[in-house]
């Protein structure tokens, strides 16, 4: 079926796979070999050398495949039939159906409205796609330098597809805001300046394919700049019709968002109060929320100095709460008991996990784009984020996806919902609080400032593309609101607030689908406990189902 031996070694370990399993196994590997960087990202051999070209017949060659995906899928399932034949759906098969008619239906219908050719945000969109794939390709035999060259050499066809499809995208007046074009020229001219991180791959930084590269970026800028950015529209609002698309999509169930927006609102008074009693214990009556932010950066005992000192830290943290949930909240698997702490070269602002190959040939890994200039980092703030990117989050939620031995290489590697996803992670975050892991006021400040901005987040995003009424009432959601709003519900410094925002603003729904998540998870393991299940075997259950929409899993874990 798949010359993969960890992949066989996982099913004999398991249920034998499904016509359905072996289904989804051919549209993996048709998908990495239309997306090689998907290929790339996933830990699937022979496709680092190449790079798709984003042109818009590439997007309609994703769309086609997916199609093709549902219709088997439903073929297979109008087969299925009470005569227990053994091509009939299993109860993991009927999952797989459904999380496959979800997640494809919805990436078909946003390709049927233009979304992919149109793609252009400072974090998600094929700029970002490129420079990250490179980064994350091994540079240590003659082999894998060979192939990081080849990959390097395809990124001037690679950046000319993009244009194609932006252009055609414009031509149906699909233009992203001036906002993200701005933010998208900053990335590609950094690429082709000087320093460019495409100088540090591990290749010859005066090679023919790098200084190729750096050409092709700097002529995507020039390009976005003088023709582009003349058809984009100023106004940062998707709407109400585009964003409940979007938001299906990433929180992976409806939302009533007009609902969603008042709890947001209310949620932020709760966290609010009760920073405001940290910072009076910590600093006396006198002292606020920001003050207290501030007396806290001050504090020696939360400062590190320098990203070695910060990968250092991250990788301890990581690497004790592994070693004290491992047996007691969570069986962690072997495979998935060490993780890697990296500094992101791209300094875009950012913090992030990648998983680990499919066989563990590379390990999960959590990243910091530590942007330039900056030197100092504060642990009361960030204890939280290394929960939510290690363990008990990410890690352990997509590393466990990919030990089940039930669940075939789709739903192991490729299958991804945020809202079941950055749900977690932000989960995970209040699950380390249940536990007694804030008991620090200064950590508990920062883990409520983690929860702050993710309520803020559902408030900020729905606010401004909806273009409702700002809190107090007095005019409408926009940009320049958005920024005055973050900055005074976060603790971040003003680097990574730009950066930030405009992720928001450019990336419609994607941001409220963490504490989105995290309310559908809270509400789905109370259910569970009044049905009689331990916290424990909630979460072994949930996570053995790997990436699923939010209503799929309250569906099979609540048997509803």
């Amino acid at each position: 079926m798949d010359d993969n031996p960890e992949l066989g070694q996982a099913w004999e370990a398991g249920r034998l796979p499904s016509l359905l399993d072996a289904t989804c196994e051919g549209y993996v590997h048709d998908m990495a070999k239309l997306s090689p960087t998907s290929a790339t990202a996933w830990g699937i051999e022979g496709y680092d050398g190449e790079l798709e070209d984003f042109s818009v017949d590439y997007w309609d060659s994703l769309a086609e495949r997916s199609r093709e995906m549902i219709a088997d899928v439903d073929a297979l399932n109008d087969g299925t039939d009470d005569c227990d034949d053994e091509d009939d759906f299993d109860e993991v098969d009927h999952v797989t159906a459904a999380v496959l008619l979800d997640r494809l239906g919805l990436e078909v219908d946003l390709h049927h409205r233009g979304e992919y050719l149109r793609l252009l945000n400072n974090i998600a969109s094929p700029v970002q796609t490129i420079r990250d794939s490179l980064t994350l390709l091994p540079s240590d035999t003659a082999e894998q330098k060979d192939a990081l060259r080849s990959r390097l050499s395809k990124v001037p066809a690679a950046l000319a597809g993009y244009r194609e499809s932006l252009t055609e995208a414009a031509s149906q007046g699909q233009v992203a805001p001036h906002r993200q074009i701005d933010a998208v020229i900053d990335q590609c001219e950094t690429l082709a300046d000087t320093g460019s991180l495409l100088e540090d791959l591990g290749v010859d930084p005066e090679g023919t394919e790098v200084e190729k590269a750096k050409e092709a970026f700097a002529s995507l800028a020039d390009w976005l700049s003088t023709d582009l950015a003349s058809h984009a529209p100023h106004e940062d609002a998707v709407g109400r019709s585009r964003y409940e698309l979007l938001s299906q999509y990433w929180v992976g169930d409806a939302v009533d968002l007009d609902e969603a927006y008042e709890w947001g609102l209310e949620r932020l008074r709760t966290i609010i109060a009760e920073q405001e009693a940290i910072a009076h214990e910590l600093y006396g009556q006198d002292c606020s929320v920001r003050s207290a932010y501030r007396k806290l950066n001050q504090e020696e005992r939360y400062t590190l100095n320098g990203t070695d000192e910060l990968r250092e830290w991250m990788q301890g943290v990581a690497d004790e709460t592994i070693a004290k949930l491992n047996g007691t909240e969570f069986d962690i698997p072997e495979p998935i008991q060490e993780i890697r702490a990296r500094i992101d070269p791209a300094g875009s602002g950012g913090i992030f996990y990648t998983p680990p190959a499919d066989g563990f040939s590379r390990p999960g890994q959590m990243w910091w784009s530590v942007p330039p200039g900056q030197t100092t980092f504060h642990t009361w703030q960030e204890l939280t984020t290394v929960f939510h990117e290690s363990v008990p989050g990410h890690h352990l939620q997509l590393g466990q996806a990919m030990c089940e031995p039930d669940l075939n290489l789709w739903r192991r590697v490729a299958c991804w919902n945020s809202g079941h996803g950055e749900g977690w992670a932000l989960y995970a975050e209040s699950l380390m609080d249940e536990l007694g892991y804030f008991s620090d006021l200064g950590n508990r400040m920062g883990y409520l400032d983690s929860q702050r901005l993710r309520a803020a987040r559902v408030v900020l995003d729905i606010g401004v593309h909806l273009q409702k009424k700002v809190p107090e009432g007095t005019g409408i959601w926009d940009g320049s609101y958005a920024k005055s709003f973050l900055r005074e519900n976060t603790a971040m410094d003003e680097a990574n607030l730009a950066f930030e925002l405009d992720r928001y603003l450019g990336w419609p729904g994607q941001a409220p689908s963490y504490a989105l998540g995290q309310r559908l998870w809270e509400s789905t393991r109370e259910e569970a406990l009044a049905q009689g299940m331990t916290a424990r075997q909630f979460h072994a259950q949930a996570l053995s189902l790997g990436s699923v929409p939010m209503s799929v899993l309250r569906a099979e874990v609540l048997h509803s």
